[in-house]
This record gives structure tokens, C-alpha cells and sequence, in this order.
């Protein structure tokens, strides 16, 4: 095969970005295929056989796209661009908003079929580990669907379980006993929407927060719901909070099965509920693995680290 060197144009920002800082991004993309990558001016230039100069110039290609639109290019995002290069994979359909970082799109292949799942589905089940983007994109989505007029109303519900501590012995009212709670969700709302708009929305109802326990005895019409952390939500709580979806209604329902804080780990809803549901007509399941985490890259080493304990030992990780 010819092993010619070829120049792609890129613009500037684009260059900028395969680089990376003292080159780092052009390293991951020349140990990953086995290619030389320079960057002239204009463009970069890759040499080595035709079939690996493809697959670098796919990866590439992707990051160009991502940083020409204004996006900021990590070392996890070169990751996933290099996996996707590898195994031909596409991206997710569009209508996701634009956040403060810009255009929010899918990383990894699994978070493409998440949010082409949440499009098609009205009742979308997403399991993983934590940094996989399972609640981040179930937020985007919903507000996607509030900010173009698709929904009413974007209700974020989670079980309040954490280390043993209960609402009753936070301070506050109930916004405030929950708040702490919310945080990771507040945040990905803040980022999309802006502090101001996410306000305004919280204080005229368009966006609740509604604590599992208080979920019984609604219908919620015209909704996006999410429930997070559904892993600690009991198999009664998750049958109630199921049962709720009304008219025009949607729901992601998010969790890690492998991290069940209840005192009775077998108690949990979220692994039941994906067990007699899956298949179910309206229902899809989506999957992520350690290979889907876009946090810092130490983060896919620690969830491969407990996958393995888990393994070996037979216990949960």
C-alpha cells in the first residue's frame, strides 16, 4: 500500500486542537494508528499505509468537526474520536441544545443510540458507571424538548439516599433538603440553559424538583421526567414512580446497578424493573460500559479496577 504522506486543510482551531498541548493529542493519534502526524501550517500531514492513514484521518476528522463548532477538545474526547475511528461508528441524531461549551453532542457510541433511544422511545432505561453521560444526556434531551415546546414541564425526581442521611435531618425546606441532592442535575441544567433562564424556569414550575417519595398519587401530562439514581429507588417506589407517565409524557430513568446504597441491596427497583420491562413495546434499555466514561481517563481505569474486584470476588463492585 502506498505510504505517501497526505495533507488534510484544516482551520486553525481545528489544528489547534488535533495537536493538543505540547502535542499530546497528536501522540494518542499517532500511537493509535501507527501513523506520523505533523502540522505544517494549514492543515496536518499524516504519513504511514493508506489503511491506518483512514482510520486517522476519521478520528481527525471528527475532532475538526467538534472544534470548528466552537467545542473544547479533551484528551477523553481524542479517546473516544480514535474508538469511533475504529469501529465506523456515527453519531446520534441532532436536536440537542447549545450549552455554555457549546453544541452538546454525543462522545462514544453507546451515547449515540442513548440519545437516538430517547427520541424513539417514550420510556428510556440508562445503566452504567458514573462518567458515562447517561444523566447529562437524559438533561440535555429533556431540556431539548422544554426549550423547543415539546413538553410542559422537565420533573427531575431521585431517591434521597445517601450515606445513611435522611431529608429529615437536613435543615431547610423541602427545596432545600433536596437541593443537595439534585446538585449533579442542577449543574448540567445551569450549563445548558444558563443560571438566569434555569431560574426563571424553576420559579414559574416549568422546571421541579420532586423527591421519589412525593411522586405518588400524580399524573404527570405533558412531562419530561427523569429519575435519577434509580438504582436506590425500592422496587414499590419504582412500580409508583413507572405508573405515573401521562398524556404526552416522556421518561429517562437512570442508575448504576452496581452501586445500590439501600440497606437491602436486593431491594432495588432499577435492576427489576429493566428485567420484566425490557422488551416491552415503548421501552428501550440502553447500556454503557467503562469504555463509554468521558471524565478524566483515570476514571475508566477505576471502573475497570472494581469491574475486576467484582469479577473475581463475586461481589458487587
Amino acid at each position: 500500500m502506498s505510504r505517501a504522506p497526505e495533507f488534510i486543510v484544516l482551520t486553525d482551531d481545528a489544528v489547534r486542537a488535533v495537536g493538543g498541548t505540547n502535542s499530546r493529542h497528536a501522540a494518542l493519534i499517532e500511537d493509535a494508528f501507527g501513523v506520523l502526524l505533523e502540522t505544517p501550517g494549514g492543515g496536518v500531514q499524516l504519513s504511514g499505509d493508506a489503511k491506518s492513514r483512514a482510520a486517522a484521518k476519521r478520528a481527525i476528522q471528527s475532532l475538526a468537526s467538534r472544534a470548528d463548532q466552537g467545542l473544547e477538545i479533551t484528551e477523553a474526547d481524542v479517546r473516544v474520536a480514535i474508538g469511533q475511528a475504529r469501529t465506523g461508528a456515527g453519531t446520534a441524531p441532532g436536536g440537542l441544545p447549545v450549552g455554555r461549551r457549546g453544541q452538546v453532542a454525543p462522545k462514544t457510541p453507546a451515547q449515540a443510540r442513548y440519545l437516538k433511544a430517547l427520541a424513539d422511545h417514550p420510556l428510556v432505561f440508562g445503566l452504567g458507571p458514573a462518567g458515562t453521560g447517561k444523566t447529562f444526556l437524559a438533561v440535555a434531551h429533556g431540556a431539548g424538548m422544554l426549550l423547543r415546546g415539546e413538553v410542559d414541564r422537565l420533573i427531575v425526581s431521585r431517591p434521597a439516599v445517601e450515606a445513611g442521611e435522611r431529608l429529615g435531618f437536613l435543615p431547610g425546606d423541602m427545596n432545600e433538603k433536596v437541593d443537595p441532592y439534585m446538585a449533579p442535575v442542577w449543574e448540567a441544567l445551569t450549563d445548558i440553559m444558563g443560571v438566569d433562564q434555569f431560574r426563571r424556569r424553576r420559579e414559574k414550575g416549568e422546571i421541579e424538583l420532586a423527591p421519589i417519595a412525593f411522586m405518588r398519587g400524580r399524573t404527570l401530562a405533558h412531562a419530561y421526567v427523569i429519575v435519577d439514581e434509580a438504582q436506590n429507588a425500592t422496587r414499590l417506589q419504582m412500580k409508583m414512580v413507572l405508573t405515573r407517565l401521562g398524556e404526552g409524557a416522556r421518561m429517562a430513568v437512570t442508575g448504576d446497578p452496581t452501586q445500590v446504597d439501600l440497606l437491602n441491596a436486593r431491594d432495588s427497583g432499577l435492576a427489576h424493573a429493566v428485567s420484566i420491562l425490557d422488551g416491552v413495546e415503548g421501552v428501550a434499555v440502553s447500556r454503557f460500559s467503562a469504555e463509554d466514561v468521558v471524565r478524566h481517563p483515570l476514571v475508566e481505569r477505576i471502573v475497570r479496577a472494581y469491574e475486576a474486584d467484582a469479577a473475581q470476588n463475586g461481589g458487587p463492585s
